[in-house]
């Protein structure tokens, strides 16, 4: 079984579920950039242009996770676990007026974690 390259909490798949009912189909972008640095974002599917060098890491609780090509090169052998605190993020992120956050929880992956990652969406 190929091993997944991110992953979600219970309680964050809660918030997840909240903000499509609310907002429709949703999708997550981590970048390396301002705001709240490599925070993951969640927006309303099309309200972020996916650039022509971000990939596609997989799925959390049905929503596509996209990252910067330069920002996977520092998490290539990294699993990221998204997770959701209280606290008010300084990004666009759709959690933000709930007094919420996501957050990357992240850890290196084993050697057989590695051998068996799920090949990147191109």
């Amino acid at each position: 079984m190929p091993v997944e390259r991110v992953s979600v909490t219970d309680k964050a798949a809660a918030v997840i579920d909240q903000l499509r009912a609310k907002h429709g189909e949703l999708m997550f972008h981590q970048s390396g950039g301002c705001c709240d640095g490599s925070a993951p974002m969640c927006f309303a599917r099309g309200d972020f242009l996916i650039g022509s060098r971000d990939l596609c890491l997989g799925e959390i609780h049905g929503c596509k996770f996209y990252m910067a090509a330069d920002q996977f090169e520092y998490y290539r052998n990294t699993h990221i676990c998204v997770d959701v605190s209280p606290g008010r993020g300084s990004s666009f992120s759709l959690e933000i007026p709930l007094g919420l956050r996501f957050m990357a929880v992240s850890r290196l992956f084993t050697e057989a974690e590695l051998e068996q990652l799920q090949p990147l969406e191109v």
